[in-house]
């Protein structure tokens, strides 16, 4: 696999060290030059110093022949103009841009590029759903972290307990999955009947989750 990276700090590196680890071919662009010779010291890579918002810079690192473009710089217009270029100019398909400053991200997936990561975001997301989501065990994220499967047990004294599936108000954007029951599990179905300290397994969007956990964790009075 063809990789390409803009960028040449600490994520550039650490991204160009793992791809070359799984033996992808890597060309990493980095217009401080000062920087370029450190990172040719460091790693054995097709080093290209230069400006990759630039048209040449790209053609150099062989843009045109990645199977994936990082843009991982400073700048969060650097990096959109970059993934831009790597997309319209040399059709990569598959093209992810850091977001430096969160604030950024709906411009940078607005403007077409494919993915769109911000450690930050990522940070407060994980805070938020600790904080949150108490009671609620996230197994999984999905559709770039919109959707979640969650896990949930009920309570000894659950609302639910004798409830069946079908007669359950679901918030929109959920479904439940599985049922685990002791050391059974159940692929459910309209007719299945909830019991105290089931684990409930469910597929939800970021919208429904809360909404969920209250209706799961309800117990009576």
């Amino acid at each position: 696999m063809n990789i390409v990276i803009l960028g040449g700090g600490k994520l550039g590196r650490q991204l160009a060290r793992n791809m070359l680890d799984r033996k992808y071919n890597v060309h990493l662009i980095e217009k401080n030059k000062l920087r370029c010779m450190h990172l040719a010291n460091e790693l054995d890579i097709e080093l290209v110093c230069g400006d990759g918002t630039e048209l040449e810079t790209l053609r150099s690192a062989q843009t045109q022949d990645a199977d994936c473009f990082l843009a991982v710089g400073g700048s969060d217009q650097d990096n959109l103009v970059a993934c831009q270029l790597a997309k319209k100019e040399f059709g990569v398909k598959k093209v992810i841009a850091r977001a430096n400053d969160p604030r950024n991200l709906p411009v940078l997936r607005t403007l077409g590029t494919e993915i769109v990561v911000s450690s930050t975001e990522i940070i407060t997301n994980l805070i938020e759903q600790e904080v949150d989501m108490a009671g609620m065990h996230m197994l999984a994220t999905l559709n770039k972290g919109r959707a979640a499967i969650c896990a949930i047990t009920l309570p000894e004294n659950t609302k639910l307990n004798g409830v069946a599936l079908k007669n359950l108000s679901l918030p929109a954007g959920s479904l439940v999955i599985s049922v685990v029951r002791g050391e059974k599990m159940i692929v459910p179905n309209g007719d299945t009947v909830f019991q105290p300290l089931d684990e409930i397994v469910a597929v939800c969007e970021g919208q429904s989750q809360k909404s969920l956990q209250e209706l799961l964790t309800a117990e009576k009075n």
